[in-house]
């Protein structure tokens, strides 16, 4: 276009090139620069629940661990349903009024949700102190069903698809665990791609009110140090179908490593096509184990470099999120870690090992002054990058001194992280002893939502209030010979400009908690997806093209 033609005017050579470059074909306009905030709609709701973890001066061992949380749609209407676990009177271990109860919330839609837990069986007077909960659909019937972790014994409360649940626990062989034992959390995943669900159980010591011990510094109580309990195996639970489940511990080569199991993360590591566990231990190395194909696990956590951090030392990991940050193809780890100590961050180097990558990413910074305890990887921001969430309280309840904040570390292109905590508005800055926390869109508007338990408080409800002119694409993956929940499912996204993004179906984030399984794609300025790549758990590689963004896909597994 660089010279006019012989005898054309310059005006209408200015013309010419006007048309040319109108006609010419145009992306998409920059995505609009109005900031990302959270407002906590809990204070609306007129909740009868806390996370009541039996306070008093007495340092019970267990009493810091409280407040598990769900986020799951278990009426299946399309809007994901909120679940709360909660503590016992110590050192009774019962729940000796409603201050203790459990709580489900049926997500009505425009911010309002309404306490359902009588009607639906879930109060769960029965239980003593319980931790985690894992939502997941273990009979394939289409609605998902709950296990909660205890001291005691531990349940599973199947989802009878009317509204009410049944406790099925006595029979199934999940009641079944070696006595005194704390279960902290539970997984839901298919070690061995038979279309069932199994279920992993991360167990921390042997404890019971009895032989707790008693710990002092100058005159005042405190907990314990977790290094003065003995550490225990975690459990491994092989869904045998018709509601029963097999202790596989021993067969599969868990029973030989001992930890104090907090978060679970479920990935497929190494890319063969079979799901591996990440544990994060208190106190003790943490444990990758990897899936051996043939019912067993190998516990590589040394050999692959996440079992300590940069000094080999251990930490106090608590929550554990295992997702693809770079964008690389290959699933990450991420744990944190109590006050005075460096959030993990690992970056897979293509299924052979993991780096250590806190101080050079960025994370140090962010992470040190602060004891967090439950965690994930979310894009609040829907521009393709996946941003760390941690929430964050001091161990011990002392007093307004040790109140702290969550933090939100945005991904930076895959290269570093920023802490943003101070722009997200004065409702995600609140201060509290948080605990458990979970993820999902809660009223499907594209932008993903945050729920986060605290001692002896109300829980916070943090609807994302969106509005930066993003794009987005939510899969609702449904396996037919798969698993009902995908779990395992992995997704490559290529939009029209190519650019790639990758994520995968797990449910089992953070510490205590159960994330909505339904995946989440920032896609920033992008408008249509070129290519979308399903590897479902049966191996089966799907492949759909030319796709809108902005809205929800239910997307069945062929039948082939």
């Amino acid at each position: 276009m660089g010279r006019a033609k012989p005898g054309l005017t310059a005006a209408a050579f200015v013309a010419a090139l006007v048309a040319a470059l109108m006609a010419l074909p145009r992306s998409a306009p920059p995505p609009q620069s109005q900031p990302i905030g959270f407002h906590d709609i809990a204070a609306g709701l007129n909740l009868r629940y806390t996370s009541n973890n039996s306070y008093t001066s007495r340092k019970y061992f267990p009493r810091p661990m409280c407040g598990g949380v769900a986020v799951f749609d278990f009426d299946r209407d399309g809007l994901p349903d909120l679940y709360f676990t909660n503590g016992a009177k110590l050192p009774e271990l019962k729940k000796t009024d409603s201050s203790y109860r459990h709580l489900l919330l049926r997500n009505l839609g425009g911010g309002k949700f309404e306490d359902v837990t009588a009607k639906a069986g879930l109060e769960a007077r029965d239980l003593d102190f319980s931790f985690g909960v894992a939502a997941g659909d273990y009979d394939n019937d289409g609605y998902p069903d709950l296990f909660i972790a205890n001291i005691g014994r531990n349940a599973l409360y199947h989802n009878n698809g009317d509204g009410a649940f049944s406790d099925v626990t006595a029979g199934s062989g999940l009641d079944v665990k070696p006595p005194e034992t704390i279960s902290v959390q539970g997984a839901w995943f298919d070690y061995d791609n038979d279309g069932r669900l199994d279920l992993i159980v991360s167990n921390y010591t042997f404890w019971t009110p009895e032989k707790d011990k008693v710990c002092r510094s100058l005159g005042v109580e405190l907990y314990c140090s977790p290094r003065i309990y003995p550490p225990v195996p975690h459990r491994l639970y092989r869904n045998l179908g018709g509601g029963r489940f097999e202790d596989r511990t021993a067969q599969a080569g868990f029973e030989k490593a001992l930890g104090k199991g907090m978060g679970i993360g479920i990935a497929d590591v190494n890319r063969d096509g079979w799901q591996d566990v990440f544990v994060a231990n208190d106190t003790e190395r943490n444990f990758l184990y990897l899936n051996q194909k043939d019912g067993t696990f190998r516990e590589i956590g040394i050999l692959y470099g996440v079992a300590y951090n940069d000094s080999g030392a251990t930490v106090s990991a608590m929550g554990c999120d295992v997702k693809d940050f770079d964008n690389d193809g290959w699933p990450d780890v991420f744990y944190n870690n109590l006050m005075n100590q460096i959030h993990g961050l690992f970056r897979n180097n293509a299924g052979k090992g993991f780096t250590y990558v806190s101080l050079s990413l960025g994370v140090e910074a962010a992470s040190r002054m602060f004891s967090g305890w439950s965690c994930g990887f979310i894009d609040y921001d829907n521009d393709g990058w996946k941003d760390v969430f941690s929430a964050n309280g001091h161990v011990d309840d002392v007093g307004d001194k040790t109140r702290q904040r969550d933090t939100m570390l945005r991904n930076i292109d895959g290269k570093r992280f920023l802490d943003v905590s101070s722009e997200l508005g004065p409702d995600f800055a609140a201060l509290g002893y948080k605990r458990g926390s979970a993820f999902g869109d809660l009223n499907n508007d594209g932008f993903l939502d945050i729920v986060v338990t605290a001692l002896n408080e109300r829980p916070r409800i943090l609807l994302n209030s969106g509005g930066n002119g993003r794009h987005w694409l939510g899969l609702d993956l449904e396996g037919r010979k798969s698993n009902r929940d995908a779990i395992g499912a992995e997704v490559k996204l290529t939009t029209a400009s190519g650019r790639t993004l990758y994520n995968h179906v797990s449910t089992s984030v953070g510490f205590m908690s159960s994330s909505d399984r339904r995946l989440h794609f920032g896609l920033g300025a992008e408008t249509r997806i070129q290519t979308l790549e399903i590897r479902w758990p049966s191996g089966l590689l799907e492949r759909l093209t030319d796709l809108p963004a902005d809205r929800y896909l239910h997307i069945e597994e062929p039948e082939r």
